[in-house]
């Protein structure tokens, strides 16, 4: 009986050892598994099985729900019932601050927060590829004879000051670090600021428009200078401009804030003094007031010491307009969304830059109030889907962009960039409704993405030679450098939450400009 226990003793004993060394090896097997790269790599975690299926985590990509409007830094998916029909201030003198429908109406399945680092580029894809089927259907014959085959884009001559890092996620998504991003960086103080002054550049620009010469009393918003993140702007100056313009010309084609971007090159130019050297060569680009008009469709000034033209033209949809009974003066006009305006397809081959812009026109509001008529393939639009404006305006941008690019095999010398979408800052309510941007500090100094804001222009250059003047998220943090309620007469109205002031924000965006030509 002894010898029995004995064997059971020895059992149990066994027994005991087996279970420790089972749940010690348990245990280590439990730690290598978090530590250990063999184990994780045999049984990735749910983190790399998404990166393996990015397509797939896309559907799962919670719809944004920030009430932000064209351009204005975050983007809003609405339904496709959405519509705007906005009254407008008088379109030819192209002043008035209107309100602008979302550009993502026709990808209505797909939507992205680009704000927490959970952006989805395959919205923009599927909206770059959905445009550019309608391009390819609607783009008349006369206008594509002359298109090319699209290259990619060719670098970009920066100064670098940093050495190329690896790759960067955001989200589910990998963005290439590229030698500059001109639209990633933050605003620093200069006290050197503005590049001109406010009160002694009268022979260039509009009074409406230079803050200094109203009751407003802050200037804070004129010593700040845009700095990149990873390379440095080129110091502007005057002669300098003029020496890498020498014997070019420099076109400005699109709306009111193009024609800000217009006069503050030429106050920069200038530094705000008198130049009785300069020339009026509006002339040669047929840019003369007509018989009751309120001002010329544009103006072009050359300085003859480089022989250096700068030049805007109004077209505030980047379309062709055609005149429906040209003896009536209160016809209605052809408004060719595949097709340039006139004024480019005649002189592009004297411009040797070229700056675009529209956006702001684009609403059901201004399109009555100009008579325009929608035409595809040289015959009224009879399309429903194109026939809703934020579609219409997303095929005008594609096709304007997709013609210039074929136009540039053609003039090897010739650079064409088309700016972004300036956003507006109308805080509760709109500009009818008294909304207000009486702000006189910057919502925020940094802006830290990787992609554009303005995910209609990024995704019409996509894939041309035609570059991106990146200025939304760069000009959304700054909405103390509007109008706001400031005139010259001081008398109480709509607040200007869509122009800026100058000397301002256009500044910089000619600083962009100047730093990439």
């Amino acid at each position: 009986m002894m010898k029995g226990y004995e064997r059971r003793k020895k059992q149990l004993s066994a027994l005991f050892i087996v279970s420790f060394v089972i749940i010690t090896i348990t245990t280590v097997h439990i730690y290598s598994w978090e530590k250990t790269p063999i184990f994780t790599t045999l049984f990735p975690s749910h983190a790399q099985i998404v990166q393996l299926f990015p397509d797939e985590n896309v559907k799962h990509v919670k719809q944004s729900k920030d009430n932000i409007r064209e351009g204005e830094g975050v983007v809003n998916v609405p339904s496709p019932s959405s519509s705007i029909e906005t009254p407008s201030f008088d379109a030819r003198e192209d002043e008035g601050v209107v309100n602008v429908p979302s550009p993502l109406i026709s990808i209505n399945s797909t939507s992205s927060d680009i704000r927490g680092g959970e952006y989805s580029r395959t919205a923009q894809e599927m909206l770059h590829e959905n445009t550019t089927q309608i391009v390819e259907k609607s783009t008349s014959t006369e206008i594509s004879e002359n298109h090319h085959d699209s290259k990619p884009p060719k670098q970009q001559l920066v100064k670098p000051m940093a050495p190329k890092k690896p790759d960067t996620a955001v989200g589910n998504v990998s963005f290439e670090n590229k030698a500059c991003n001109f639209g990633k960086g933050r605003w620093v103080t200069d006290q050197s600021r503005p590049l001109y002054s406010g009160f002694g550049c009268k022979q260039w620009l509009s009074g409406m428009w230079a803050c200094r010469l109203t009751q407003r009393t802050d200037f804070g918003y004129e010593k700040l200078k845009w700095q990149p993140k990873d390379c440095n702007l080129d110091d502007f100056t005057g002669p300098e401009f003029l020496k890498r313009m020498q014997d070019k010309t420099l076109a400005f084609i699109g709306d009111s804030i193009g024609r800000q971007q217009f006069q503050s090159l030429m106050c920069m130019v200038t530094g705000g003094e008198e130049r009785q050297d300069v020339e009026d060569v509006g002339k040669e680009y047929g840019l003369v007031k007509a018989r009751g008009s309120i001002r010329p469709d544009g103006w072009a000034y050359r300085f003859p010491i480089t022989n250096t033209t700068i030049l805007y033209y109004w077209s505030a949809s980047l379309c062709e307009l055609d005149p429906l009974d040209p003896i009536n003066g209160t016809t209605y006009f052809a408004m060719h969304l595949d097709r340039p305006p006139y004024f480019l397809q005649h002189y592009i081959s004297k411009f040797n830059v070229i700056v675009l812009n529209t956006g702001h026109h684009w609403n059901r509001g201004k399109v009555n109030a100009n008579r325009w008529v929608m035409y595809v393939n040289g015959k009224p639009n009879t399309n429903r889907k194109i026939a809703q404006i934020e579609n219409a305006k997303n095929l005008a941008i594609y096709s304007i962009v997709k013609w210039v690019n074929g136009e540039l095999p053609k003039y090897p010398g010739l650079k064409a960039f088309y700016r972004s979408i300036s956003p507006r800052h109308f805080f509760n309510g709109d500009w009818n409704s008294g909304g207000t941007c009486d702000s006189t500090a910057p919502g925020s100094l940094e802006v830290d993405q990787d992609y554009s804001s303005d995910l209609i222009g990024s995704g019409a250059v996509k894939g041309t030679d035609v570059k991106l003047l990146d200025i939304t998220a760069l000009s959304q943090v700054r909405d103390e450098g509007h109008i706001s309620r400031y005139s010259i007469r001081a008398t109480p109205g709509v607040q200007d939450c869509l122009h800026w002031c100058l000397p301002g924000i256009p500044d910089t965006w000619n600083e962009l400009l100047f730093s990439q030509i």
